[in-house]
């Protein structure tokens, strides 16, 4: 079924964003790709059940279990080795996408305090967004009592658009509350 994001991209920001940037063809529009969330965690070498919270937690936010990144190669100050578990990551695509991007827009980032919009600045040069979060509890399916340390992830939108200012302007479309 189709996420109300998708029905939203296919009926009102393609033609919207076709005769803002003026393209002709409808193929031309930037689109989502996918959406990558990544959570670095130092201490899962030392600390396994830091890992399976978090494993828990993302998979609860995402509906997706994520991946466990491993050292690519041992760093001694670190107390890391080779293959020892650093990090999880999941990716998004389709409805899965397009339904965490709605509550991220709507209900995830309108809880953090003091929120006064997201940087307009945090985009890469070809149209992506990376947006890091400080805690998890922003997120509704992240039970409070259930956190045992607040621990951030880092969001990259991934769009087919060609400069920032076309990646902007679709996530802005979008609802992606910017600061001015």
């Amino acid at each position: 079924m189709p996420q109300r994001l998708q029905i939203l991209y296919n009926t009102v920001i393609v033609p919207k964003l076709q005769k803002e940037l003026g393209y002709t063809n409808i193929h031309q529009v930037p689109r989502l790709e996918k959406i990558v969330i990544n959570r670095g965690l130092g201490e899962a070498s030392q600390n396994a059940k830091a890992l399976e919270s978090s494993i828990a937690e993302i998979s609860a936010i995402t509906g997706q279990r994520p991946v466990i990144t491993r050292a690519k190669k041992a760093i001694a100050s670190f107390k890391i080795r080779k293959g020892m578990p650093v990090g999880l990551m999941v990716t998004l695509r389709r409805e899965r996408m397009y339904a965490f991007l709605d509550r991220l827009i709507n209900v995830a980032l309108p809880r953090i305090r003091d929120f006064r919009g997201v940087s307009p600045k945090a985009f890469d040069g070809r149209g992506n967004y990376t947006l890091g979060i400080r805690e998890q509890l922003i997120f509704p399916e992240i039970n409070y009592d259930s956190v045992d340390q607040l621990r951030g992830m880092d969001i990259s939108i991934v769009t087919t658009a060609k400069t920032d200012e076309e990646g902007r302007a679709l996530l802005k479309a979008f609802g992606m509350p910017f600061a001015s």
